[in-house]
C-alpha cells in the first residue's frame, strides 16, 4: 500500500514538473510584432455617411398569421 502511494506521488511530481517546464517554456519565447510606421486602411475599406432617415419608416409583413 505504501508502495502505491509512492508511485502516485510521485507521478503526480512528475506532471507538475513538467507542466511548469511547459509553461515556463511558452513565456520564453518572444513575441513578434510586425509594426510600420504609419497606419493605413484596407483597400477594400469605405467610408460613407449614413442615411438620415431609416429605408423602411414601418415594417409590414408579407404574410399575416391565420391568412
Amino acid at each position: 500500500m505504501k508502495t502505491l502511494i509512492a508511485v502516485i506521488g510521485g507521478s503526480a511530481l512528475v506532471a507538475i514538473g513538467a507542466l511548469t517546464a511547459a509553461i515556463v517554456q511558452e513565456h520564453a519565447q518572444t513575441a513578434q510584432v510586425a509594426s510600420s510606421g504609419t497606419m493605413s486602411i484596407g483597400s477594400t475599406s469605405k467610408q460613407e455617411t449614413p442615411a438620415t432617415t431609416p429605408a423602411t419608416a414601418v415594417a409590414v409583413p408579407a404574410v399575416k398569421a391565420g391568412s
